[in-house]
């Protein structure tokens, strides 16, 4: 998809629109989701101080799998970044659907996060 194609103007408008009511603590950080044709990325994000304090992505996975762009994968990211997120105590996140519609790979992402023990 083309960078600036209409439907990523839109889904952009929407995160701005959405980012306007959402912000992320040192209490309670941002939980941020990108999602591409290939790939999904998620950010643990301490908006105060403008930090990410964890992330994860399909991308960097070594996990022998052609593509990250489908609704099992975004399962595991959702249990990888609530591991991760828990290590370094945060227990209770904001999530930023990033534009999405809760459905699909964003979706199987929020409940894997949730079933891992994230809260929000």
């Amino acid at each position: 998809m083309i960078p600036n194609s209409s439907k990523d103007k839109t889904r952009r408008k929407i995160h701005d629109r959405l980012r306007n009511r959402i912000t992320g603590s040192s209490e309670r950080p941002r939980l941020n989701v990108y999602r591409s044709l290939n790939h999904i990325y998620v950010q643990v994000i301490d908006d105060t101080e403008g930090k990410t304090i964890v992330a994860a992505s399909t991308a960097g996975k070594k996990s022998g799998k052609k593509s990250g762009g489908n609704v099992a994968s975004a399962k595991e990211i959702g249990k990888t970044i609530a591991e991760r997120a828990k290590e370094k105590g945060i227990k209770k996140v904001v999530f930023d659907r990033g534009g999405y519609l809760y459905h699909g790979r964003i979706k199987a992402l929020a409940e894997a996060a949730r079933e891992a023990g994230l809260e929000f």
